[in-house]
């Protein structure tokens, strides 16, 4: 690459980034404050600037001119023509068009900085079809009820909405920190977290890694809104961790947390529900009889934990309640069916985020050494592999019975650690399970077997613990110090991020914790292996790939 700079930066707003430059580092920390990192091949990351990628950033307060001096900087030339201009528009959109509360209180106005804007022929049709028409030169008037479906068409159509139409308190709830835990406080990033999402005004999405405490950061925003809430989030045990921080923390009664799940669905003044419990149905025909839990109580403030993770159905319910306060909670916005758009608009802009690397620094979480090994194939399996459909290639690699006994061998090299070997198919984990001597935890898991599996582990009675991707989401295992990935679900970023996650909280003594992620040579399972790790390239994490366990033999992407 022939420039001054560790960037090439593109006219179509593609940004390469060479990974053998001294500034490689820096320029990695700097990019995703703008920009979606796309490929990473060992010599160049590839980064493209998004409209959406832009609108967040203004939502953080960034500026188009900063970002284009910062892309300046990094390249070390002028930026290609028209490409700040290009940047300035799309950034310059949000904001233009604000919603606000009408003299009706089931009426909205849309308001836009000029009649030119509302004459957009995109914001015109986007509003009509909300049912929204032209009261003035610069305002249109709508329901209320449409405000969710507004505000995600117009940000389809390239018009994000600055959303200033107000939020109803809800019922009041005495809630506070309790006294009596002396030793207990927020840390600077998530009370800063906590109070952004104040400032900013009700509505909006907290990016933190694993382990750095979201669930504490959601208590304190619901300590400083002082209203009933509802809490969503990935699963049962989640669920039990919510619970058990509310009662441990703060000063609520048990009798006014309900934990939704199962056979006892009390609705309390603070109630904590799984996505998955919100959309069951028995059958498609038939609607999602929990769904009504948002209107069960007069809510004041709705937490989407996992947000990434938000079902479609839950979509809808939530463009129906706009009024309500929403926070989401996060360790990446990345989604693998491409709805982070309607995460934006229904949920709120991305209002903080945390580098992973900086609170790495901090001692906050643990400095992770990422090494993928690669594992042979034998030759029987190399005929059925060789065969195979391309489905069935992805799981005989996945699969690979080589993978049972290199994982057997890192346990060997920890020993004394906590370890955690995580995978996807059952038949692959119930071998290694014979192979290591250790339980295995799954989907088809009782919910009280897996508390006192956990327990053990976190006691240190347990040094090995098996798990599928049950374990992906909201598991307390703040001793795991050791990950083997022997199986993924293909490209998927959101998972192999929160696996890393699961040995990210701080660990005593170095602060060290390592990941293994076991790949079959010579398989479509690098190609998906490569993807899975997109995202944490993006938050400063370098794999090193080895040409067998203990020798390594290049930096990976």
């Amino acid at each position: 690459m022939i420039n001054k700079g560790p960037c090439l930066v593109r006219r179509d707003r593609t940004v390469l980034l060479d990974c053998s430059h001294p500034e490689f580092e820096a320029a990695r920390d700097r990019l995703p404050m703008f920009a979606e990192l796309v490929k990473s091949p060992p010599l160049y990351h590839t980064y493209r600037i998004t409209p959406l990628s832009l609108w967040n950033a203004a939502a953080l307060g960034a500026s188009a001119d900063g970002i284009a001096e910062c892309l300046a900087q990094l390249s070390g030339h002028e930026l290609p023509s028209g490409l700040t201009e290009e940047m300035k528009l799309l950034m310059s959109r949000y904001g233009r068009l604000t919603l606000h509360s009408a003299d009706g209180a089931d009426e909205l106005l849309l308001r836009g900085d000029s009649e030119e804007l509302l004459n957009e022929p995109e914001v015109g049709a986007a509003a009509i079809a909300c049912g929204f028409h032209r009261t003035g030169p610069l305002e249109m008037t709508g329901s209320a009820a449409r405000r969710g479906m507004l505000k995600q068409e117009l940000a389809r159509a390239g018009y994000p909405v600055l959303d200033s139409a107000g939020y109803h308190q809800g019922e009041a709830l005495d809630i506070s920190w309790k006294e009596s835990d002396d030793s207990f406080q927020l840390r600077d990033y998530q009370r800063e977290a906590a109070e952004r999402f104040e400032a900013f005004g009700g509505s909006g999405i907290i990016v933190l890694p694993c382990g750095a405490g979201k669930t504490i950061v959601g208590l304190a925003v619901l300590e400083a809104s002082q209203c009933e809430t509802l809490i969503l989030t990935s699963n049962a045990t989640s669920v039990r961790q919510w619970t058990e921080e509310l009662k441990m923390r703060t000063n609520l009664a048990p009798e006014f947390v309900g934990e939704y799940t199962g056979e006892r669905r009390p609705v309390r003044p603070v109630t904590v529900v799984t996505y998955q419990m919100l959309t069951h149905r028995v059958s498609k025909s038939e609607g999602f009889k929990h769904m009504g839990l948002f209107n069960e109580r007069n809510w004041g403030l709705i937490v989407y934990d996992e947000v990434h993770l938000l079902p479609a159905p839950v979509f809808r319910a939530t463009a129906e309640i706009q009024a309500t306060r929403r926070l989401g909670l996060t360790a990446t916005l990345v989604r693998e069916d491409g709805r982070e758009g309607d995460v934006f608009s229904l949920i709120g802009p991305k209002i903080y985020d945390c580098p992973w690397k900086t609170l790495e620094r901090r001692g906050w979480i643990a400095a992770v050494q990422c090494q993928e090994v690669p594992v042979p194939m034998e030759t029987e399996l190399k005929k059925r592999y060789l065969y195979g459909t391309a489905k069935e290639k992805f799981r005989l690699a996945s699969v690979n019975p080589v993978k049972a006994e290199m994982a057997a061998k890192i346990i060997k090299a920890h020993k004394g650690a906590s370890i955690l070997v995580i995978g996807q198919y059952l038949d692959q984990l119930a071998e290694l399970a014979a192979i290591v001597g250790a339980p295995v935890i799954t989907g088809k898991t009782p919910q009280q077997e897996r508390a006192k599996l956990y327990n053990a582990f976190n006691e240190g009675i347990l040094p090995v613990l098996i798990v599928s991707k049950v374990a992906n989401f909201a598991v307390n295992l703040p001793d795991a110090s050791v990950a083997i990935e022997v199986s993924g679900a293909f490209g998927s970023r959101q998972e192999e991020a929160q696996r890393l996650g699961r040995v990210l909280r701080p660990k005593r003594g170095d602060n060290r914790a390592y990941f293994y992620t076991l790949v079959t040579e010579d398989s479509r399972e690098q190609e998906f292996a490569l993807r899975r790790r997109l995202f944490l390239t993006e938050q400063g994490y370098e794999y090193t790939v080895m040409s067998k366990f203990g020798e390594e033999t290049k930096d990976g992407i």
